[in-house]
């Protein structure tokens, strides 16, 4: 049975996660989701069991950008953060795609490149912001998180909201609306979803976690949370560890 202890020296390992459904979110008194599934099991195997906090998406961020010892998870990989941060997986594949109100996608793509000039609707400090702005975007409404993002969407403070794919129907359902509410407008991007360690984080605490995703990988257990959350999905069943330093392998 493979079994990889953690180094003394990450007893000081901070584990952050957002409330972005189904990967991650609060129940009660509890963390779940597909991706605390995912570092739970990472740490039975390494016989470790750090507290997963939950906070918002810019401490997370911040924290991983300015302190050691720092994991967040789900990052979405980009070529800016490689040069940021250790990312370790994937864990998942989405798509960043652009969302409207149901009846409305019609006569949006039939502006043509005039979309460009609509509102997008993106919660701050996200990958989702990021992309929006790349594809040629200039109107970007920032909310704190995609719940409020969601709701402003319903309110039609704006007509396109920008998401992956794969947490709209949790985060619909969250801002109490059904998913047949909204409609897909068009895909911007495919977006990969890793465990991120912060530029600070020692070496030997990276290594223990990527060996413990190839293991899972390797004897199944990956695969079947990912099937669990994710049946109609593909599980990704490469691991990648790229690191500002030393780059992929």
């Amino acid at each position: 049975m493979f079994f990889l202890s953690i180094p003394a020296c990450a007893q000081n390992l901070t584990i952050y996660t957002e409330d972005w459904p189904p990967v991650s979110y609060q129940n009660g008194a509890k963390i779940e989701g597909m991706g605390v599934d995912v570092v739970d099991a990472l740490q039975a195997k390494m016989g470790s069991a750090f507290p997963i906090l939950m906070v918002p998406w810019a401490r997370g961020y911040k924290a991983l950008l300015e302190e050691p010892n720092v994991m967040l998870f789900s990052v979405g990989r980009s070529v800016e953060r490689e040069k940021l941060m250790s990312l370790l997986g994937p864990i998942a594949v989405s798509s960043t795609s652009l969302y409207t109100r149901k009846g409305h996608a019609g006569q949006l793509l039939a502006m043509g490149d005039g979309i460009l000039k609509l509102t997008v609707g993106a919660y701050r400090g996200s990958i989702f912001a990021d992309t929006a702005k790349k594809k040629g975007f200039i109107n970007i409404d920032l909310a704190a998180n995609p719940k409020i993002t969601a709701n402003m969407l319903f309110a039609k403070r704006f007509d396109l909201w920008i998401e992956g794919s794969l947490a709209v129907p949790s985060i619909v359902k969250e801002a109490g609306h059904n998913v047949d509410e909204v409609e897909k407008v068009m895909v911007l991007d495919s977006l990969e979803l890793y465990l991120a360690f912060s530029s600070a984080t020692q070496p030997s605490i990276i290594k223990a976690w990527e060996e413990a995703l190839r293991a899972l990988k390797k004897d199944g257990g990956f695969q079947k949370i990912h099937q669990r959350w994710f049946p109609n999905e593909p599980a990704p069943m490469e691991v990648l560890l790229l690191s500002p330093k030393a780059g992929i392998h």
